[in-house]
């Protein structure tokens, strides 16, 4: 099976103390940080190919353009949702939204790139000998 236009992927949690932008380092109020967001959206884009790639594959997360539009406060759940629009060879590009149950709370896009984990650790550990 292949990667594909379409393909969608979901990730949720609760909003708690260790997830707030207090905790994160991003803000002074304690509501869901957009660090945590951000990172909700990327899982939800490998939750959508993920079943997809081969055995010796994986993906990275390379590029986000998002926005966070409404605070959501401790206790409430919040979802993300990754839906596949286009495939340009090993690149991905998704559209990703984020919720929480009152409504939308983020957007944008996130782009990926399928890579083989040995290989591209291998080049990160390179880093080290130069």
């Amino acid at each position: 099976m292949s990667v594909e236009i379409g393909m969608k992927g979901r990730a949720e949690t609760v909003v708690v103390q260790e997830n707030t932008a207090q905790a994160a380092g991003s803000g002074l109020v304690p509501v869901f940080a957009t660090p945590w967001m951000i990172a909700l959206m990327e899982n939800a884009a490998v939750q959508a190919v993920e079943s997809a790639l081969a055995a010796d594959e994986g993906s990275v997360g390379a590029r986000l353009d998002v926005t966070h539009d409404a605070a959501t406060p401790i206790g409430m759940k919040v979802w993300a949702e990754a839906e596949v629009t286009a495939v340009e060879g090993r690149k991905l590009t998704f559209a990703v939204s984020a919720y929480d149950e009152a409504g939308k709370i983020g957007r944008g896009t996130h782009e990926r790139f399928i890579i083989n984990p040995e290989k591209f650790l291998a080049r990160v550990q390179a880093k080290l000998n130069q």
